[in-house]
């Protein structure tokens, strides 16, 4: 499945109110990177004796499970906030990779500003 594909699978599940659509899908999209970045504070808070933060692949099949579901609904979120703005989710990440690269290669991708 390539991008497109999923963005458009995702659709065929969207139920929300269609004259606040983008609200409501920004809003579900903070939401649940929120939620993610609160399952990562409860792994480095020792919640999962097991697991460890700094090295998320040895990370319990269960806790990856767990992080990976709220992953999931991130990416749903994304796929619906880009067809909203009429955007292909496969031309969304082609374009980001192609940004990164261009500042991978003139040595700007730390740093902040969007004219690095």
């Amino acid at each position: 499945m390539n991008f497109d594909e999923y963005q458009e699978a995702a659709h065929g599940t969207a139920v929300y109110p269609p004259k606040s659509g983008l609200e409501y899908t920004t809003l579900g999209l903070v939401s649940e990177a929120g939620e993610f970045a609160g399952r990562v504070k409860k792994v480095i808070r020792g919640d999962f004796p097991e697991a460890s933060i700094s090295k998320p692949t040895l990370l319990p099949f269960d806790v990856k499970a767990w992080m990976a579901g709220e992953l999931g609904d991130i990416l749903w979120y994304v796929a619906e906030c880009a067809m909203l703005l009429g955007l292909s989710l496969e031309d969304v990440a082609e374009a980001n990779l192609t940004k990164l690269a261009l500042r991978k290669q003139s040595g700007t991708i730390k740093g902040s500003g969007e004219k690095r």
